[in-house]
């Protein structure tokens, strides 16, 4: 068995968006069966994206809202059967947060719709302290209904380095920080400028850091860059798309496989998986695994790198895959029980076991 949370919409964010979730959904993987049984739901107004702690011990969610809504994020402890219980929350000065990463002592929210990173320290009790540093990003990009302004979209933190890179979708840029002495910094000079209208949301890296993959939400295109130094350089470019697609690229997140040597992409409207195989720098395209639902926006990849949990937003689904050798994908359950699930996150402790 295997546990794991879901986050949910419970509230629209926009006329197209269906939210009728009801919050931070508790699961177990029956890693026998592939099925899924629901252990509890925490109610929250959309968690839209959720992480665990190291230890195991918390989790930890942001609000999407807009700014005038009063988003916030939440710290839980995770008890022995993996419901949560309240600790503590925080306003967070932006609108639309929509990811947030732990680093060391400290949470980094980044916000979609002003475009702003926040450091938000944490007490060893796990409760979170009041928002510190707040860094706003400048500029646009070609495609003005998307690009009218930044919109900072997932914080990524380099292994080994552990520097900070924050992919801004608006700006079609990738923004370089640092945390020195307990504060946050930007480094302008490791910024690097991706391909305009090409909307990078979503970064992952290899396990020596030295080779990230960027997952452009509007051109459908994977980026392959190298970095050295703190510093990016484009290698090679990959569509995440079918060569005889022309509907609206409108990519969703990107996973790298524990054992390094597949790379998996989701797409919306499409509503696929793209699997790719890693050839050192480059990718090697196996295929696409249609997934059968509406709006797959998130998916994750279990810990011992068997299973690819995966959600619809709109069909209200969650498919568990099972990952073969040759990386590609079986389906062996669905359940409709989690309304509007859009993010998956499993224990951290199981994640750097497995690594």
């Amino acid at each position: 068995m295997l546990s794991f949370f879901v986050g949910s919409y419970t509230k629209s964010i926009n006329p197209e968006a269906v939210c009728v979730g009801h919050g931070i959904y508790s699961l177990m993987l029956n890693t026998d069966t592939g099925g899924i049984v629901s252990l509890s739901t925490e109610n929250c107004c959309n968690p839209s994206y959720l992480i665990t702690s190291e230890n195991g011990e918390f989790l930890y969610c942001i609000t999407e809202l807009n700014e005038l809504d009063a988003p916030q994020i939440i710290a839980y402890k995770i008890n022995d059967g993996f419901s949560l219980s309240f600790l503590n929350k925080r306003s967070i000065n932006g609108g639309y947060p929509c990811h947030l990463e732990k680093f060391d002592s400290n949470i980094l929210v980044a916000c979609y719709g002003t475009g702003n990173v926040i450091r938000f320290p944490l007490e060893s009790s796990g409760r979170l302290q009041v928002g510190k540093e707040n860094y706003y990003h400048e500029g646009s990009g070609a495609v003005m209904n998307r690009q009218e302004s930044p919109h900072a979209h997932q914080i990524a933190i380099q292994p080994v380095t552990s520097n900070i890179y924050v992919c801004d979708l608006g700006i079609d840029c990738i923004k370089a920080y640092s945390l020195k002495e307990g504060k946050l910094y930007p480094n302008a000079h490791n910024d690097f400028k991706m391909p305009d209208g090409s909307g990078p949301r979503h970064l992952v890296f290899n396990k020596n850091g030295d080779l990230a993959y960027v997952l452009n939400e509007l051109s459908g295109a994977v980026s392959v860059l190298r970095n050295e130094n703190g510093s990016f350089k484009s290698l090679y470019a990959y569509s995440s798309l079918p060569g005889k697609y022309f509907g609206k690229p409108s990519s969703s997140a990107i996973r790298l496989h524990p054992n390094g040597l597949f790379l998996y992409t989701a797409n919306r409207v499409l509503e696929a998986i793209t699997i790719f195989k890693v050839m050192k720098d480059q990718l090697l395209l196996v295929g696409f695994h249609y997934t059968n639902g509406k709006e797959l926006r998130e998916f994750n990849i279990s810990p011992d790198g068997k299973w690819l949990i995966a959600c619809h937003q709109n069909s209200h689904d969650i498919v568990v895959f099972r990952i073969k050798e040759n990386g590609t994908l079986m389906e062996v359950s669905r359940t409709k029980k989690m309304k509007s699930p859009v993010c998956v996150a499993f224990s951290r402790v199981d994640l750097y076991a497995s690594v």
